[in-house]
């Protein structure tokens, strides 16, 4: 396909910590090291616990926002636990990535009773905080966490079904975001996550197969049913229901109402120009198999979404 990102053959052979790595190993400490296998970066994946905070107008509610962040946080050790085990049982396959192949338990840096010990730590003090956010949010904090385990051991196989996982991941951050401040989540914005959400899934698919070809087998097996006009396809469906469902959402009578005014549809442009980008950025510089490492590395895409939540505030709060 043409603008395909091609970063040449990845060696199957077994790997061998280069000595940039046994440096870090040496001068590292091993709390840098959990630090880091924990994916930090991709906690901004949690961010979409605030979205019924924003839509139901409790920016200005202390007390929602406090069990909001404290819902996040519960949410950012759940999953950083959850990556703490996918990264050990994927280690022999994130070798063959040529940048997985330098995460730290891929590198051999991490023992295996060190991350499940950390991991359980994680998933302990993340159950914890979720009941101090709520009690009942803790339920959906453990569904969350229940569902992540399937999906490691088991979901991950099943070709769509695998996005899909990924995608209800999402839907029950933005759910547990309103149990948590105690307002109802809106069918819409129920909606629109999922598409969304599927949307990054199947750009992630997409980049692996494509940056990974001969080799994408060996990283993760399900990659040999999916093809890239196959992917192709399906972006191109979610893209366009996605920016349809917030198009509906913004001027449906309920919205109106709640609102106050129908000026949420102005963030719409965005909203087009955001998924647009996003597919530029996957045919064109490679990109999308990383989500958060787009929103917090490309400039165009970093001003689009300030100017969104721009937008949105004044519709919402002005």
């Amino acid at each position: 396909m043409n603008g395909s990102p091609n970063i040449g053959p990845v060696s199957s052979e077994p790997y061998v910590p280069s000595q940039a790595l046994v440096g870090r190993q040496i001068s590292g400490t091993t709390f840098k090291l959990l630090l880091a296998s924990l994916r930090p970066r991709q906690w901004t994946k949690n961010l979409a616990v605030f979205a019924p905070l924003l839509f139901a107008k409790g920016l200005l509610n202390g007390q929602a926002v406090l069990r909001a962040c404290v819902a996040v946080l519960s949410f950012c050790l759940l999953s950083g636990g959850v990556y703490l085990l996918n990264d050990w049982l994927d280690r022999e396959k994130d070798r063959l990535h040529p940048e997985k192949r330098n995460r730290p338990i891929a590198a051999g840096l991490l023992s295996g009773r060190l991350v499940f010990s950390t991991a359980l730590l994680c998933w302990m003090s993340g159950l914890a905080l979720a009941y101090l956010a709520r009690p009942l949010f803790a339920g959906v904090a453990a569904g969350y966490l229940v569902l992540q385990l399937f999906y490691s051991f088991l979901f991950k196989r099943w070709v769509i079904v695998d996005v899909m996982v990924i995608a209800l991941g999402f839907v029950i951050r933005v759910v547990g975001g309103g149990i948590a401040i105690s307002v109802p989540v809106s069918n819409w914005l129920y909606l629109c996550t999922l598409l969304l959400a599927v949307f990054l899934g199947f750009a992630k698919r997409w980049h692996e197969l494509s940056s990974l070809q001969m080799d994408a087998v060996g990283h993760r097996e399900n990659l040999s049913e999916y093809s890239l006009p196959m992917l192709d396809q399906m972006l191109s469906i979610v893209a366009a229901s996605c920016i349809l469902a917030y198009g509906l959402y913004t001027v449906a009578q309920d919205t109106i109402e709640h609102v106050g005014s129908d000026r949420l549809k102005y963030t719409i442009p965005f909203v087009i120009y955001g998924i647009f980008r996003y597919l530029f950025l996957i045919h064109r510089r490679g990109a999308g198999g990383s989500p958060e490492r787009v929103l917090l590395s490309d400039g165009p895409m970093m001003i689009d979404v300030l100017l969104y939540l721009a937008v949105a505030a004044w519709a919402l709060y002005f």
